[in-house]
This record gives structure tokens, sequence and C-alpha cells, in this order.
């Protein structure tokens, strides 16, 4: 298989675009929330997040750049999986992150550490730096919640999962945002524990993100059932084809096997399975192209009788 199926191109045009809008944007709150990060460790947290943000968007466009190729001698499947391993690098550098950051916002309660927020000169003005951290979280949580809007529908149409997660990242992005203002805001108020908790809070978002995504992740790789996009649980799509597959060869053994965005079918112990019916017959009213490949296995012969040795 090489190409895009053609109902998948304009979605797929709109994909980049919408990644590379995250690239732009993304980018330019990590450079507002380094400037004002300061000595918070919610501050430091929410950086950090921002820019593991941008690694979905960057494993996304890698993969949609690699997954049109055609076969090669050491590729001769061609590179329609590309799209699995890129969404089991973003989940697994998530679960990294966010494991070490839990630790940095525990460790921070447990020593009981007091973050000091004093007073900046700002165009010649003195002014506490709490308000700058706010309002650069602020502006933190305005592109997360536009990206992360656009991107779902799109995910859903192309069945990407590294795509979903990205939008995931985005809802995850601005909810960074609000916790960071509360515990800036609950520093300012005196309660030295704001910041810590706000930081484990986070924290807590992005490994539950990660360790989900892992796990669909690893049962893609291992050719497990197709999956849905919000879980591990098997997709609504991959049970109404096994059962069409079923109910047309009932005395067959049918496999379903996810590769990137498609299903991929084996149905076992057919000698001869007739005409085939189309791939829009066979997935019925979902997207005929997410079937990628329909292959039929015939019985094994018995073993030939040992000769007669008398």
């Amino acid at each position: 298989m090489s190409g895009l199926p053609q109902p998948i191109v304009h979605d797929m045009r709109r994909a980049k675009r919408l990644e590379w809008l995250t690239l732009f944007w993304m980018s330019s709150v990590v450079v507002v929330m380094y400037l004002a990060m300061g000595s918070s460790q919610a501050m430091k947290t929410a950086f950090l997040e921002d820019m593991l943000s941008l690694i979905p968007a960057i494993t996304f466009l890698i993969a949609a750049r690699l997954e049109p190729k055609r076969p090669s001698e050491k590729y001769p499947y061609g590179f329609v999986r590309v799209n699995s391993l890129a969404f089991l690098a973003s989940a697994v550098v998530l679960t990294v992150m966010g494991g070490l950051l839990l630790f940095e916002g525990v460790m921070g309660l447990v020593k009981g550490e007091h973050p000091t927020i004093g007073p900046i000169t700002l165009f010649g003005q003195t002014v506490w730096l709490g308000w700058v951290m706010i309002a650069a979280l602020t502006y933190s949580v305005i592109p997360p919640v536009i990206l992360g809007r656009l991107k779902k529908p799109v995910s859903h149409r192309l069945r990407d999962k590294v795509l979903h997660t990205d939008a995931l990242m985005q809802k995850a992005d601005w909810m960074t945002g609000l916790a960071g203002i509360a515990g800036i805001l609950g520093v300012g108020l005196g309660y030295w524990w704001a910041d810590s908790a706000a930081a484990a809070f986070i924290s807590l978002s992005i490994l539950w993100d990660g360790l989900t995504n892992m796990r669909t992740a690893s049962a893609e790789l291992l050719d497990g059932a197709p999956r849905e996009l919000k879980g591990p649980a098997i997709s609504q799509e991959a049970k109404r084809l096994h059962e069409r597959l079923q109910k047309r060869w009932p005395e067959a053994t049918v496999r379903l096997r996810e590769s990137g965005r498609y299903m991929m079918a084996s149905v076992e112990g057919v000698a001869d399975p007739g005409p085939l019916p189309s791939a829009a017959e066979l997935m019925g009213g979902d997207p005929a192209w997410r079937l990628g490949h329909l292959s039929f296995v015939p019985p094994s012969s018995p073993p030939d009788d040992p000769p007669d040795s008398g």
C-alpha cells in the first residue's frame, strides 16, 4: 500500500496546516513562558509541558511525510505503520516527563519549599512578578483552546492517534495554564504550598495521558485488535467488520490488526472465498478506506501418512 486514500487527502492537508500552526503558536508560548518563569515550580512545569506539546506535532509531520512513500526493497510493506511508531514515541516522552515533573512537585511539597515571587522593574515601573507570570499563563491558554478544538474532528475523520493525542495535549496545556494561575495567586495570598500543588496536578495530567497512550500504542505495535482513538478499548468499527466477515465466512477464523490508520483483516480456513465483495460492502456505513488489506488463508492440509515400515 502506498499513497493516501482519496477520501482523506483533504483532511490530511488540513491536519498538516494545523500542526504547522501549532509549532508556530506554541513556540511563541514557550518563549513567553521562559521569559516570565522566575522561580515558580508551577511555571517551570507549565513551561516544560508547553515544550512537550511540540513533540506530537513534530512526530505527526514526520510520519505524514513518510506514510505515502512507496514500498522499497528494505521496506516491502511500505510505511503505513510509521504513524504507530510516532504514536509510541509521543507516548513514551509524555510518560517519562510526566513522571519526572510529578516527582519534583511532590518533593517540593515534602521539603516545604517556599517559592519567592518578588517585584521587578518593568518599563520603569515596579510590579509584582506574579502579575507577569499570570499574564504569560493567560496567553498560554488561548492558542491551545483554539487549536485543540480544530484538531479533534480532523483526527476522528483521519483515525489518527497522533493527531488525537496532540488535541489532548492542547487540552492539557490550557488546563495547565489555569492551574498555574491558581498556583501563582495562591502564593501571592500566602499559601506557599499552592505552587508545588499546582505543579503536581499538572504533572498528573501529563503522566495519565502518557500511560494511556503507551498502552494503546503498545497494543498496536504488537498486532493487537484495532483500538479506539480515545483509549485502549477495541474500536466499534473493528467489531462491526469482524461480525460482517464472520457472517460471510462462518467456517473461518477472522483476525484483525491495526497498521497505522488502517485495519488489516485475515480470514483463515477458507479454500475458495468466491467473488469478493468490495471494501465498501464489507465496511458497511464505516469509511471503506479503513480496510487496508484483506487476505485469505486456506485450511492447512493434513500431514501425509508415514510410509508403512512393514
